[in-house]
């Protein structure tokens, strides 16, 4: 086609374009290929081919992060400290009779052994966390990972019989990847069946980048089965069977501001020494001395002192202009991407709070929290009700709660409350919310569980406030014992023109 193209240029004939060119026969900009483009990937991936090519690359880069910059380790204490709080996500058993009302000795036994089996660390098989820590560790290593395993396993010496294992992402072999004769497949160490459904995980029984001593028979795989796995991560895609850090989007950008700080830290550090070099000249025909070891020599210079210079000596100051003055706004401008790649205000991940006012902290807040709050119900539904609902069947046919284990469904009625937040002028919130129930837009429920409390254990203890009152002879101001809110005085009327 070429040749011909030659041969028809040497006789004058030229090639037309096809009709508007083949641009105008784009329906989309975005499909555009050009040269302002032609570094834009184009080639379509499955989910697990895109995790796959770089999966370890994006795991290791994000806990590199997680140990050395701050941003980033600020953000795994901004996730902790609003997903779970510093009592996690607490439980409630909401047992009822067949005619509505609570079964109160249902409750209570369940209530507490869930406590005992988190608090004394029967809920680890290493008896080194509680179930609250249990929660924190999933959580940063979900974030931080991309995903983590936790494995059932049951056992004769703990009184409930049956304990959790967190598992490394690590362990979780992404290199076996294989087509089963039964139809299925095995990709990245996840088994799953002709139907798509995940059957088992394919562990190694060592970790992969472990130094010390490793097994006799070295890192093998084995093969657990799906029930006795809880694989913990936030799926992006349809099909996809591993986890990213949930840093991805900004590891790059993070990597380039810590090298950017550090050299910018280090110039500064240097301008602030203030040095300078003394130059020598020397007559023509005079010889140069030699220095006795080959080197220049050097001078401390003191504050206040004035000291003469050898004949033939010149000083010259050397004053580089560091901290650059634009340093300040250039790192707000990158944070400000990271963390919207991150999704978190930037005033959380920076810690930044100049400029603010109450009403544009709120603003920045309720998105965040919006975050928040979507993680909480996350790992709710794919940790704290899957663990129990596992744990209460256990317990029930064991007999570690004295219960009959055929009513197991009436049993799994559980609650779990996240922690809740108040912002800066609270009295708002709660006025809002006392003209909400008054007004029939809320109920009493509705404003105890916003606040993360729970209306049955907030009218018990005022119950038990009252009658603690009544029997010391104490009386308590205000309905229910409550202090009256004061209505806020009316604004002045601005003055006529």
């Amino acid at each position: 086609m070429k040749l011909i193209d030659s041969i028809a240029r040497r006789f004058g004939y030229t090639k037309r374009p096809a009709s508007g060119g083949w641009r105008r026969n784009l329906a989309f900009k975005a499909a555009e290929n050009s040269r302002l483009t032609e570094d834009w990937p184009t080639r379509i991936l499955s989910a697990d081919s895109a995790v796959g090519t770089g999966l370890r690359t994006m795991r290791s880069r994000s806990r590199d992060l997680e140990r050395n910059d701050s941003h980033a380790r600020g953000f795994g204490k901004a996730l902790v400290r609003n997903v779970l709080g510093s009592e996690g996500i607490a439980f409630q058993s909401k047992v009822v009779e067949a005619n509505g009302t609570p079964d109160k000795l249902a409750n209570l036994r369940i209530e507490e052994a869930w406590y005992r089996w988190g608090i004394n660390r029967f809920c680890d098989v290493e008896r080194k966390l509680t179930w609250r820590e249990m929660q924190t560790m999933a959580l940063r290593r979900a974030a931080y990972d991309g995903e983590v395993l936790l494995r059932w396993v049951r056992e004769t010496a703990n009184p409930y019989g049956i304990s959790l294992r967190l598992i490394e992402a690590d362990l979780l072999d992404e290199t076996h990847n294989e087509n089963l004769e039964n139809g299925g497949t095995i990709r990245m160490g996840v088994e799953r069946n002709s139907i798509g459904q995940v059957t088992a995980y394919h562990l190694l029984n060592g970790h992969p980048g472990d130094t010390m001593p490793a097994p006799k028979n070295g890192n093998r795989r084995e093969r657990v089965p799906a029930e006795l796995i809880i694989h913990l991560f936030l799926p992006e895609r349809p099909g996809q069977s591993r986890g990213w850090p949930w840093l991805t989007a900004a590891i790059r950008d993070l990597g380039m501001l810590g090298g950017y700080k550090e050299a910018e830290l280090v110039a500064a550090r240097v301008s602030a020494a203030k040095a300078g070099f003394i130059t020598k000249t020397f007559p023509d025909g005079m010889p140069y001395p030699e220095e006795e070891d080959g080197s220049g020599k050097t001078m401390e210079v003191e504050p206040g002192i004035i000291e003469e210079l050898p004949m033939g000596s010149q000083f010259t100051p050397w004053d580089p202009t560091h901290p650059n003055t634009a340093f300040g706004d250039f790192v707000k401008s990158a944070l400000r991407s990271v963390a919207t790649g991150m999704g978190v205000s930037y005033n959380t991940l920076s810690s930044d709070l100049e400029g603010v006012n109450y009403s544009s902290i709120r603003a920045g807040l309720l998105d965040e929290r919006e975050e928040w709050l979507q993680i909480q119900s996350w790992l709710i539904d794919h940790l704290c009700r899957p663990v129990f609902r596992k744990w209460l069947e256990v317990c029930l046919l064991g007999g570690a709660i004295k219960l009959p284990p055929e009513k197991l469904e009436k049993f799994t009625a559980d609650t779990w409350r996240g922690r809740r937040w108040q912002w800066v002028d609270p009295e708002k919130d709660v006025r809002a919310g006392l003209l909400a129930v008054e007004g029939g837009l809320k109920s009493r429920r509705q404003i105890v569980a916003e606040s993360g409390g729970d209306i049955e254990e907030t009218l018990d203890e005022i119950a038990q406030d009252n009658q603690m009152a009544d029997e010391k002879g104490v009386t308590l101001s205000g309905p229910n014992g409550a202090q009256p809110v004061a209505k806020p005085a009316p604004e002045p009327n601005p003055p006529s023109q």
